[in-house]
């Protein structure tokens, strides 16, 4: 009789640096892997046929995204000993030779794994056309990711609506929450950006409009937000209206390149660098100069990761976020200044994304059924392995997020900025 599992795991016992890493479970009933790992459960052949048509992550986030593939124990707890164990057995060795494709091909062939393709795994996947971010191809791409739907979102998130990192000043408070350390990330935001009464403020990628809303409520700034997302726009107009802030705040559906005003006290991209590429950030980086007046300020938050890995990887290109760039922070950097702007500050919010992350992937699992009533469980099975996998990325310093305070220097060097840092944090706001 074929024992599944005995058989999988001298399969991929030479994939890893020692024992494998987690514990398998097949559809036959046998196990194989060390007992207090989390259990991967392959529930039938379908699994590895996927990952013959698909080698790879891609292969195995389709498994587990169509439930053919799932994972007893804590997911972030398997994926990190998997990735573990891969780097520590160093670079991945040359192409398998004819002996072990052939021993493979046996093996698929034994445990019934080959066959036709399986169908697709129920979760709307990412399929862009037309020329790496243009316009038409950039709207896609975030629709893709934010017109999700409002509802998701609104249930995802607290209720400041705010998409990003937060910053957390009190994580030991147990009365502090995830709502806090988002308002406490827009204030910092406003007060590094020195935002006083009927300063002009251009927020690049809003949002729900968290930083924009904030910004008008609590410092009287006349906003511009811009959103590619249709649901975004919609969400953030009617926000406005219902806030009576219709004077204060303009919301505008247009892609950074064609905005037609200039001379901003202060622009702003939370979080939206990430989805420049690289061939267009050094035109972003100048069109940030051109847009900011002299002596204005510009702040990005926006995520970084090493040089050799700057997408999201496959599952990510394919079900979150298409298209997407990193670059380590120097680099980001360098390309700010080179688009004519001065550095002034950098603060790593590494540490707080992992924590932003978690409470956002806690309320995925406490409110499962509702997230699966809204778009259904492959949807909701692509957010698990979405959250459970970015915040590793973040606790294990594979990714890092960061806020680069910069300035458009006037003519005569002058950058209308307090010489230390500190200073500016606490006593510009609203002066």
């Amino acid at each position: 009789m074929t024992r599944v599992a005995p058989r999988l795991a001298a399969l991929l016992a030479e994939h890893f640096a020692g024992n494998l890493p987690v514990r398998l479970r097949a559809w036959d009933g046998s196990e194989a892997g060390p007992k207090t790992a989390p259990v991967v459960v392959l529930r039938s052949p379908r699994a590895l046929r996927r990952l013959l048509w698909q080698p790879g992550e891609l292969g195995l986030a389709q498994a587990y995204i169509a439930g053919d593939l799932d994972v007893e124990g804590d997911l972030a707890d398997g994926l990190s000993r998997v990735w573990r164990a891969v780097r520590e057995r160093g670079p991945a060795p040359s192409a398998p030779g004819p002996r072990q494709l052939a021993r493979m091909a046996l093996t698929a062939l034994r445990l019934g794994a080959l066959g036709l393709r399986p169908p697709a795994p129920g979760a709307p996947q990412a399929r862009l056309r037309g020329a790496l971010h243009s316009t038409a191809r950039d709207r896609a791409a975030i629709s893709h990711h934010y017109d999700l739907s409002n509802d998701w979102y609104a249930l995802l998130l607290d209720e400041t609506m705010a998409y990003s990192c937060g910053y957390w000043k009190r994580p030991a408070d147990p009365s502090y929450g995830p709502a806090d350390a988002q308002r406490d990330k827009l204030e910092l935001v406003c007060r590094k950006l020195g935002l006083r009464p009927g300063a002009r403020l251009l927020d690049l990628g809003c949002g729900w409009g968290s930083l924009a809303l904030h910004a008008a409520r609590e410092y009287r700034a006349r906003v511009t937000a811009v959103t590619l997302s249709q649901e975004q726009h919609a969400f953030v107009t009617a926000r406005v209206q219902e806030l009576g802030l219709s004077e204060l705040v303009e919301v505008e559906l247009r892609h950074y390149r064609y905005l037609t005003k200039d001379g901003y006290d202060a622009v702003c991209a939370i979080e939206m660098g990430e989805h420049v590429g690289a061939a267009a950030y050094p035109g972003f980086a100048a069109r940030l100069h051109s847009l900011v007046r002299p002596g204005g300020r510009v702040l990005i938050q926006q995520m970084s990761r090493g040089a050799a890995a700057p997408g999201g990887g496959a599952f990510i290109e394919s079900y979150i976020a298409p298209d997407m760039h990193m670059r380590p922070l120097g680099e980001t950097v360098g390309l700010l200044e080179a688009g004519g702007l001065e550095v002034r500050s950098v603060e790593s919010l590494r540490e707080h994304y992992a924590r932003t992350i978690a409470a956002w992937h806690h309320t995925l699992e406490t409110r499962w059924k509702e997230f699966v009533a809204l778009e259904g469980e492959p949807t909701a099975r692509v957010w698990r392995l979405y959250l459970a996998g970015a915040g590793l990325a973040f606790t294990e310093r594979r990714m890092g997020v960061d806020q680069i305070l910069a300035v458009r220097t006037a003519p005569d060097g002058a950058a209308g900025m307090p010489a230390t840092p500190h200073d500016w944090y606490a006593r510009e706001a609203r002066q």
